[in-house]
């Protein structure tokens, strides 16, 4: 990174990178993509700065003592003196990640696309600053990743390419790296760093649905892939999301305070289950409370013996506490019992995780892997009581983050288990092996366990896009099948035609009409220009009274033949086929013209009356039976299936031991049809509303609470705390 202070022009810096030959090779709308794209990043840079001086101004006048105060004083000066090396630095990075997509393979030449540590920071600071960016890069790819997906596969299309999202330039993994980079020479603590990287996502990653949009829309006007389906328009709900997570700016400041008033109030709920661990000694030993470090000895102690249960339901954590304390107690002659704070956290936890242990929506094939859970957990909470009072903390994130992977999850066994199953168990057998008293290890099976969670949601994503498209191009093609079977028995029911004419309007004029509806409406004039000749077909077969009528269709004829072979080959008709009804059409149309006597109609073709309505082959097999019931709008049921949004999981009973767990992927509103996928993003299930109802009213179907777990259960805790407390 450049030192001085010298500010360079993005036009400038844009001519002075084009005048270099690696740029040369770009082609010109990647050029406009790429300075368009720097245009709108560099505007979010400029907020950034604009607003870290207040952020960090209010985080000193919060500060608990003139050091932690001084820290962000003297960020904020080092800010100040670096923040227009940091804008171009950012900038200088972009442009060469774009330089790099001309080189053999851009993955390698691009920058490095993982987390630069850096060599002065401690490995728990990296490991935080990590849980971060892997945490902000996750949740644009949650938002934004279809879009990311399409501009990727754009640029492969356009530079015959390997590109990945990881490596996009536009990417959030590389937009993270390039602010790092920029930033590395800053020297300020890792507690300002987590700041500045709250306020990256606030004020730049927080527009990235504007960033691929505008870069899609720029290929696409060039004819680089048209056939995408464009992106869903963000949600507003999901917009929400990044004005939520800008509070965790907050839980970056040392609120120790904070976290015993939370843990004072926890404690004055549990003064009422107190005495739950206590061993069994003589009653008139004196009590002598362990010290925290020695029970989590005595932790560890039982953390050994946890993997090699068989029966999680056997094992009551308390329970197994005061057998080691009666032990202890009898070796030292002294009663050893649990300092009641220690003993609250023991309470509280125990409480927790049977809550969450009896919770419907956790799959049975989890619950035994949470419940190993329980001891790390514990000392987690031990050694760290803002465990309960802040969301964003590792551990407990990482509990919560397990049960939305496991979400999806159906019963399993060992043969069946999967790589989540495997993923989950790795992380449980890490704990209980290797988690002593050093909280950092749940910072890095976070970062690991995202890594890997997010890799298989986009997956997933990918392939229920895919399933969306295929199931709304389904129903349109059905919705243009009902259309042309009511055209068709509008001009077929109730006349007496020649068998050859009805087979054909049938066979191959359906298929003209099903074509033309499909691309055009059937509102559009090339709709009716075909309804006109289906209907002159008809009308050409028929014998008429009168001169006027030969004389009609004579001049009718030419005009309909062509329009007759112009659609039958729009839809690719057998051309023999064509040929032998133009023939036998030749012939229908010279007995019409034929004076009207005995002898000719005794010699003319058989007619048949058309009366019964035509039905043509359905667009899919298996299609949904209508259901005879019909619900109300006011019917509970009902109520229940119009709570579902794409994304909802459902959990359908299949059978008395067997159970079905499915997300809802999307909602065909042309034909009213519920499709769902399974945790991998393949299709399981389809319903219509109504018998979607039908399975919520007779209890075969249930929806999944998908909030987090362990809030659920903390929240369903302190109600019972609280009422139990009313009570007394």
């Amino acid at each position: 990174m450049h030192n001085d202070g010298k500010v360079v022009p993005l036009h400038k810096a844009t001519t002075d990178q084009a005048n270099h030959s690696p740029l040369a090779r770009l082609p010109v709308i990647l050029l406009q993509v790429r300075d368009k794209a720097a245009q709108q990043l560099r505007h979010g840079l400029q907020e950034l700065f604009d607003n870290a001086d207040d952020t960090l101004f209010e985080m000193a006048d919060r500060a608990r003592n003139d050091v932690e105060q001084n820290i962000f004083f003297e960020a904020m000066r080092d800010l100040r003196l670096k923040r227009k090396n940091i804008e171009r630095g950012f900038l200088e990075q972009f442009f060469e990640a774009f330089v790099a997509l001309t080189r053999h393979d851009a993955t390698h030449n691009a920058l490095s696309g993982s987390l630069i540590y850096e060599d002065s920071a401690p490995r728990t600071d990296d490991m935080e600053r990590n849980v971060a960016v892997e945490t902000m890069v996750g949740r644009v790819l949650k938002r934004d990743g279809f879009a990311l997906d399409q501009l990727t596969l754009r640029l492969n299309a356009l530079l015959d390419n390997t590109l990945d999202d990881q490596h996009n330039p536009l990417g959030p993994a590389m937009l993270c790296e390039y602010f790092l980079q920029a930033g590395r020479n800053l020297g300020v603590e890792i507690k300002v760093k987590l700041i500045l990287l709250k306020l990256f996502e606030r004020y730049v990653l927080a527009d990235t649905e504007q960033l691929y949009a505008e870069a899609n829309q720029l290929l696409l006007a060039t004819g680089v892939l048209p056939q995408l389906k464009p992106a869903p328009a963000r949600r507003v709900i999901d917009r929400a999301v990044v004005s939520v997570h800008d509070e965790e700016i907050d839980d970056l400041q040392p609120a120790d305070e904070g976290v015993q008033e939370v843990f004072s109030a926890l404690q004055a709920l549990l003064v009422q289950v107190r005495g739950s661990v206590a061993p069994t000694l003589e009653p008139s030993a004196a009590a002598q409370p362990i010290t925290t470090r020695d029970l989590l000895r005595l932790l560890s102690h039982l953390q050994q013996y946890v993997p090699a249960l068989a029966a999680q339901d056997d094992f009551d954590l308390r329970n197994q506490l005061e057998q080691l304390l009666t032990r202890v107690s009898v070796r030292s002659g002294k009663s050893r019992v649990v300092d009641g704070a220690d003993e609250d956290v023991i309470n509280l936890i125990a409480m927790v995780f049977d809550c969450m242990l009896e919770d419907r929506n956790l799959p049975d094939s989890l619950k035994a892997l949470i419940a190993r859970l329980q001891i790390p957990m514990l000392k987690v909470a031990v050694l760290d009581k803002s465990f309960f009072s802040r969301s964003s903390h590792p551990a407990r994130r990482l509990l919560n983050e397990i049960a939305e992977a496991a979400m999806g999850w159906g019963d399993c066994n060992g043969e069946a288990r999967d790589s989540l199953y495997l993923r989950i168990e790795q992380v449980v057998q890490r704990l209980l092996s290797d988690f002593v008293d050093d909280p950092a290890i749940f910072s890095e099976l976070l970062a690991d366990f995202l890594a890997f969670t997010s890799d298989e949601r986009r997956r997933s994503e990918l392939l229920e896009q895919r399933l969306r498209d295929a199931e709304e191009g389904r129903a349109k093609t059905e919705l243009a099948r009902r259309r042309v079977e009511q055209a068709l028995n509008q001009a077929l029911l109730g006349k007496v035609l020649p068998p050859t004419v009805v087979m054909f309007a049938q066979n191959a004029w359906s298929k003209v009409l099903l074509l033309t509806c499909l691309k055009h409406g059937d509102r559009s004039a090339e709709w009716q220009a075909d309804v006109q000749t289906l209907e002159q077909l008809i009308w050409s077969v028929q014998r008429h009274d009168g001169a006027a009528a030969g004389l009609r269709l004579l001049a009718l004829v030419p005009g309909l033949l062509k329009s007759l072979r112009d659609g039958l080959t729009r839809s690719a008709f057998d051309p023999f086929a064509t040929s032998e009804f133009f023939s036998e059409l030749e012939a229908l149309h010279v007995r019409v013209l034929e004076p009207s006597s005995e002898s000719a109609q005794a010699e003319g073709p058989e007619l048949i009356e058309v009366s019964q309505q035509i039905v043509l082959p359905g667009a899919e097999e298996g299609a949904m039976a209508l259901s005879p019931v019909r619900l109300g709008h006011d019917d509970a049921s009902v109520r229940q299936v119009d709570q579902l949004r794409p994304g909802s999981w459902v959990v359908f009973q299949e059978d008395e031991e067997h159970t079905l767990r499915c997300k809802l992927a999307a909602i065909i509103e042309a034909t009213g049809k519920y499709v769902f996928v399974d945790r991998t993003g393949m299709k399981v299930l389809e319903h219509s509303r109504t018998g979607l109802a039908l399975e919520f009213r007779r209890g075969a179907a249930r929806a999944l609470d998908d909030t987090l777990l362990f809030d659920r259960a903390l929240e369903s805790v302190l109600g019972n705390l609280r009422r139990l407390n009313r009570a007394k």
